[in-house]
């Protein structure tokens, strides 16, 4: 028997909130995943470092949304070192060959996914579910990276019930919309990372410390 189904998040959190939490939450009754992973980026080129909160508030803000639920909140990047997105997907595939992992991630990073480092090995490192966010399905749909991906299109049911794993495969999953988000939050409150700020929280996957050091992370 292999190990668990571990669904795969990754993002700023900046910070969480119940939307993330939502999302998960259906994602893995959707595809009888056993957990999820959320990973907190130390950095995202990708998004502006103005406004980023440390990354144990973030952290800190993401433990407490996960709270009583099947989500283990982590900092492994900066423990592993790597810098780009298909380099964290190998090295957790080597630590963890026990598990399978499924990449989640909003319909907003598939619009983009064409300019992440090798793209298209990441697809082949494991399955990619896509949740739907409103406002960015067209250009998801018109995307490079949806009309490479379009072949490999899997249902949910048949993700669940496959016997082999293999990638790529891409799973869509759509469910009603939240309207919460992190920029809202921010600039309801700036100074909301002052809350989380003491003490070093524990990283639920490696069980080490996060520190905040700097560190630049690709997609």
């Amino acid at each position: 028997m292999r190990g668990k189904v571990v669904g795969l998040l990754g993002g700023s959190f900046n910070p969480a909130h119940g939307g993330h939490r939502r999302i998960t939450l259906f994602t893995i009754r959707a595809l009888g995943l056993d957990e999820v992973w959320w990973m907190v980026s130390p950095g995202n080129p990708l998004k502006p470092q103005q406004g980023m909160a440390p990354l144990a508030a973030r952290v800190r803000s993401a433990q407490g949304q996960a709270r009583n639920a099947p989500i283990r909140v982590t900092a492994i990047e900066q423990e592993l070192g790597t810098r780009y997105t298909v380099d964290t997907l190998r090295a957790l595939k080597r630590r963890y060959p026990q598990h399978r992992f499924v990449w989640l991630m909003g319909s907003d990073n598939l619009a983009q996914f064409h300019k992440w480092k090798n793209w298209r090995q990441i697809a082949r490192e494991m399955p990619i579910a896509v949740i739907a966010r409103p406002g960015y399905d067209d250009a998801a749909l018109a995307s490079p990276a949806k009309a490479w991906l379009r072949r490999y299109r899997l249902s949910a049911a048949g993700l669940r019930n496959r016997g082999e794993w293999s990638a790529p495969a891409l799973i869509e999953l759509r469910f009603d919309p939240d309207p919460r988000s992190a920029t809202q939050i921010r600039r309801a409150d700036p100074n909301w990372a002052d809350g989380f700020a003491e003490p070093a929280p524990r990283d639920e996957v490696t069980h080490s410390l996060i520190h905040d050091r700097p560190m630049g992370v690709d997609a």
